[in-house]
């Protein structure tokens, strides 16, 4: 996919990231589009973050329209008070840059590997996709490298899950497939420096808003 993504932090006035996140798809989006971007997602903090934290995801035709165009997602609104984004480059996963649209506990997982074992990594994240979302009701929405060179990857994983419950049970092998799977995902953590996770849910969902206070 010849895409770029932009991934945004977003840290609204304190009690105002509704108020954010309605101007960033109205007016945000809107100017967006007119340099060539388009809306992925946006996302509320859940667990891990700030409550007053928006994470959204923009799409762009080439690295230079993400630099150049990127933070006019949220210019100028009065309800954010500071925002940055990385460059992502999609890999095999996302394969179209269809927006999420299923409400769900979604987990944002930065890694930092090592430029020489991340063959290796994305190896074992491919090998235990399948297994993973068949075994837990849950999509890999997308693993993104993020833009530049170094001793090291830093990548994003984004998954989706239909709820916390879920999230708590993916980490318990109850079989035997289930087990290989982990034992894989387990391999992957160990070669990696660096790894974070937090969990949000998606404010752009068609089919149900989250409305509960998690902070």
């Amino acid at each position: 996919m010849g895409v770029n993504f932009a991934c945004h932090r977003i840290d609204c006035v304190p009690r105002r990231w509704k108020d954010a996140a309605g101007s960033i798809v109205t007016d945000g989006v809107e100017r967006i589009q007119k340099a060539g971007g388009s809306l992925y997602g946006v996302w509320r903090s859940q667990i891990g973050l700030p409550r007053d934290t928006v994470i959204a995801i923009t799409i762009w035709p080439d690295i230079e329209s993400a630099s150049e165009h990127a933070s006019l997602l949220d210019r100028g609104l009065a309800t954010v008070r500071a925002s940055g984004y990385e460059i992502l480059h999609p890999t095999s996963r996302p394969k179209n840059d269809e927006p999420p649209e299923r409400q769900g506990n979604y987990a944002f997982r930065w890694f930092e590997t090592p430029t020489d074992k991340y063959d290796e990594f994305m190896e074992l994240c491919i090998a235990a996709w399948p297994d993973f979302e068949s075994s837990y009701d849950s999509q890999v929405i997308g693993l993104w490298k993020v833009n530049g060179e170094g001793p090291t990857v830093r990548s994003l994983l984004l998954t989706r899950r239909p709820d916390l419950a879920m999230w708590e049970r993916s980490k318990i092998p109850a079989n035997e497939i289930e087990f290989e799977m982990r034992e894989k995902l387990n391999r992957r953590y160990d070669l990696c420096d660096w790894t974070v996770v937090n969990t949000m849910t998606l404010i752009t969902a068609t089919d149900s808003q989250d409305k509960v206070r998690w902070a």
